[in-house]
């Protein structure tokens, strides 16, 4: 297969601190463990060598501007237990390709119809449907293979472990937006009791931007060799930062502009969807995002006390990482 030079789309600009969006806030770790997460997921493409226009689709929606929130948060469970944090590579760089896919799928004409992802065009208007389509199908089974090639320093058990979170994840994800899009996927009517709609959107919610979330902690974790209660914790945090992530995201949409945000802002709104601040109110939806932030730097701390086994020698690094992701999310503004 090769490119038709009149007709397809320029590459994608790489990746660089003059493209990247600027996060404030972020934790000190965050450059390092990207720059080691997009050269691992270079080196990842480079060896898979897809046909060119292919390729070029692939590494344009997964290099672009972005906070790398999930792949990054992967590597700091891993450390937060005391794990490796070069073991768990693949398993970050698995967690984003999954996110890629995602959003290019989520772009489309057919469910949210974007035209800015970002901070520049989508795939599909960057190179065409056809192609994004293709690109995200690609997008999803890379990350499979991400995590399913040998990796000297995981048992196998530990590999088929973290194949099943990703999976698990990725279909939760998926029937997550399926209850925002589709018709008739069970959203309560506009004059049902507050209280439904509410459990309602956390549900959507929580498989939606949660899923996803909860496995890259919980497969960093995993790599990790993290014992059951740190893994509950670590679950318990991810959980909790995952639906705080969504509720800012609602807040956002209502409160910032489209430039601040990279992506068109105001469109739930203006699309009917139900939100955080069109069920509670800016208001009250900050009151909840407060919530969820104390509930998931509790999670964190619980990752700082001592367990059966630790030594004086022990590299765990403790919930003081995640808290400041914790802080991150809940701060951002975009």
């Amino acid at each position: 297969m090769t490119r038709d030079a009149d007709t397809a789309p320029p590459p994608a600009p790489p990746t660089s601190p003059a493209n990247a969006l600027q996060e404030p806030g972020l934790p000190d770790t965050a450059a390092a463990d990207r720059a080691q997460v997009e050269a691992w997921l270079t080196g990842f493409l480079d060896r898979r060598a897809l046909p060119t226009v292919l390729d070029d689709a692939v590494r344009y929606a997964l290099f672009g501007p972005g906070k790398r929130v999930r792949p990054l948060l992967c590597l700091a469970c891993c450390r937060a237990v005391g794990g490796r944090t070069e073991l768990a590579l693949p398993a970050a760089g698995c967690v984003e390709l999954i996110h890629a896919f995602s959003l290019v799928h989520d772009d489309l004409p057919a469910l949210d119809n974007d035209d800015l992802r970002r901070g520049r065009p989508t795939l599909h208007v960057h190179a065409g449907e056809d192609t994004a389509i293709l690109a995200g199908d690609a997008l999803l089974s890379l990350a499979v293979e991400a995590v399913a090639e040998p990796n000297p320093g995981l048992a196998p058990a530990v590999a088929a472990q973290l194949v099943s979170e990703a999976a698990r994840a990725t279909t939760d994800m998926i029937a997550g937006q399926g209850y925002d899009t589709l018709p008739h996927a069970g959203r309560p009517a506009p004059d049902a009791p507050r209280d439904e709609r509410l459990a309602w959107l956390e549900r959507m919610h929580g498989l939606k931007t949660g899923a996803l979330l909860i496995a890259a902690c919980r497969m960093g974790a995993i790599v990790g060799g993290a014992n059951p209660g740190h893994l509950d914790a670590v679950t318990r945090f991810a959980q909790t930062a995952g639906l705080l992530f969504q509720v800012v995201d609602d807040l956002l949409d209502c409160t910032a502009t489209s430039q601040e945000l990279g992506k068109a802002a105001g469109k739930d709104h203006d699309a009917g969807k139900l939100t955080y601040p069109g069920l509670l109110g800016v208001k009250g939806a900050r009151a909840v995002a407060e919530e969820l932030s104390q509930q998931a730097g509790q999670a964190a701390a619980e990752l700082d006390a001592s367990e059966p086994g630790d030594t004086g020698e022990s590299t765990r690094t403790g919930g003081a990482e995640l808290d400041l992701w914790r802080r991150f999310v809940a701060e951002r503004r975009r």
